[in-house]
């Protein structure tokens, strides 16, 4: 099982990014797959958890609108599309698998996910 992630980098405020995370020794629509981020000092926030036995899509607070989760399960991988970003959102970004093929109650605070990727930076200037 490997989980990993691309697509960071810098950008100014105001700009977008998508972040790939690739899946490899398992089928995405097995398993649930969500992002998350981390800032230094900061505790690590859930942005969005995406199952992919049924598509269906949820965000953490004040996550929805300028993060948007996506999958391409030909290419067994999952999406974060990022928009509008801010200084704030600067932190690495990571991708986890939840050994269920739905996103439990509680995925925000990540408890329960089996495999994790080894982060991609977003730097986001002002």
């Amino acid at each position: 099982v490997q989980l990993v992630e691309s697509g960071g980098g810098l950008v100014q405020a105001g700009g977008s990014l998508r972040l790939s995370c690739a899946a490899s020794g398992f089928y995405l629509q097995d398993y649930a797959i969500a992002w998350f981020r981390q800032a230094p000092g900061k505790e690590r926030e859930g942005i969005a958890c995406f199952s992919g036995s049924n598509n269906a899509k949820w965000y953490g607070d004040s996550m929805e609108g300028r993060f948007v989760i996506s999958s391409n399960p030909a290419m067994n991988t999952v999406y974060l599309a990022m928009n509008s970003l801010k200084p704030e959102d600067t932190a690495t970004y990571y991708c986890a698998r939840v050994p269920f093929n739905f996103c439990p109650t509680g995925w925000p605070t990540a408890q329960g996910f089996d495999s994790w990727g080894q982060g991609t930076q977003v730097t986001v200037s002002s």
